[in-house]
């Protein structure tokens, strides 16, 4: 049977979500050197390093949910808080993964980050991945999952070949993570228009879109994979938003398709607000992103001051109605007892030892089982 790949719940509208590959030689040091210049800039509160076993068998502020721990080829669990806005907090965590199976030479290391912030999300605050990745060419974190050929901060061609290019616009929408957009290129750009116009979006929506470029001559072919593969059009020298799978019942193809993209350097406004549009809709939760909800919220370390002295308190609390369970266990134990020896003392014999009557002695009430029923029956009671 296959896995479900997504829930039926809708990705919250207080939450970002985000995963990638890091195909650097040292990913979590990459991790810790950013953390730690951001605090030292007061641009975090706080984060912590944490072991994935040691931190679920941690105490946490809420109670755990088994099936939201990072699984046994996590190798980092990192969590960082931050302020947007002035006063709103922002709770993050980012896993990093072995890959599954075998590892094979520049595969790279997977990471998973849920972030959430006190009140709706703005796509115009900073992105979460920056506060842990550094936003440097130089690092590569930012390559795809389940399409591994590109990346997110860069202009990514479509294949050439014919069969790889359905294939790779048919896992793009299955890629529920990201938003996935289609530029034509009407002439060859210079080196402005090279330039990803993702770069132009707002900082928590730049980090969620995947561009793919079409070059001139690909005009052809692309539109007619586009329509066969998702019943969309690609304008000739202008721009798509790819619907994602299952398909939102508010998309529209030919309103998220854009005639006109300069790919000049200028500020692409049209094909800007048809992708925050398209950002906007609701969209279905992804079931690993769900696991890593459950477990930012369930799971959470980094607890503030008054925090650790709530659940100090809280800790408390629960310390001593267990203690008051036990203490009234023990008085209804000891009373048992002392209802089973009062019992026993009336048993033919006096030390609760049956006796076999003498010869010719008549029976009393019975055998001596009866006896010790009959006891009990007086100690019956809706304590007892």
């Amino acid at each position: 049977m296959a896995k479900k790949s997504t829930s039926s719940t809708t990705v919250p509208d207080t939450a970002w979500l985000g995963r990638g590959r890091h195909l650097g030689p040292e990913p979590e040091q990459d991790v810790r050197r950013n953390l730690i210049a951001l605090k030292a800039a007061g641009v975090l509160d706080d984060f912590l390093d944490l072991d994935p076993v040691e931190a679920a068998r941690s105490t946490a502020l809420y109670p755990r949910d088994e099936s939201a721990d990072p699984g046994p080829s996590a190798r980092r669990l990192f969590e960082a808080r931050w302020r947007v806005a002035g006063d709103v907090t922002v709770r993050a965590q980012l896993t990093t993964y072995d890959p599954e199976g075998r590892r094979k030479d520049g595969e790279g290391v997977t990471w998973v980050l849920a972030a959430e912030a006190e009140r709706m999300w703005d796509m115009h605050w900073a992105s979460p991945v920056t506060m842990f990745w550094p936003d440097s060419d130089r690092v590569a974190w930012d390559h795809g999952t389940t399409v591994p050929d590109v990346r997110l901060r860069r202009a990514n061609h479509l294949p050439k070949d014919d069969d790889e290019l359905r294939r790779r616009l048919r896992d793009c929408t299955k890629e529920s993570w990201f938003l996935h957009v289609v530029v034509h290129e009407a002439m060859t750009p210079d080196a402005l228009g090279q330039q990803p116009v993702s770069a132009f979006l707002p900082p928590s929506l730049r980090h969620r879109v995947v561009e793919h470029r079409a070059t001139p001559e690909q005009a052809q072919i692309a539109d007619f994979a586009m329509k066969r593969e998702l019943n969309v059009r690609m304008p000739r020298g202008g721009a798509v938003v790819l619907p994602t799978a299952p398909q939102a019942t508010e998309y529209d193809a030919e309103h998220f398709a854009v005639r006109n993209v300069f790919l000049d350097g200028s500020v692409p406004t049209e094909l800007l607000d048809r992708i925050k549009e398209f950002a906007a809709l609701p969209r279905l939760l992804p079931a690993e992103a769900e696991k890593a909800l459950t477990r930012l919220r369930q799971g959470w370390h980094l607890l503030t001051p008054d925090e650790e002295l709530a659940h100090a308190r809280d800790m408390v609390t629960k310390y001593a109605e267990a203690l008051d369970a036990m203490t009234n266990s023990r008085d209804l134990y000891r009373e048992a007892a002392e209802a089973a020896h009062a019992a026993l003392a009336e048993v033919p014999g006096g030390d609760g030892v049956p006796r076999q009557p003498a010869p010719g002695t008549a029976k009393v009430d019975g055998s001596p089982l009866g006896a010790l029923t009959k006891a009990f029956g007086r100690f019956r009671g809706p304590n007892k």
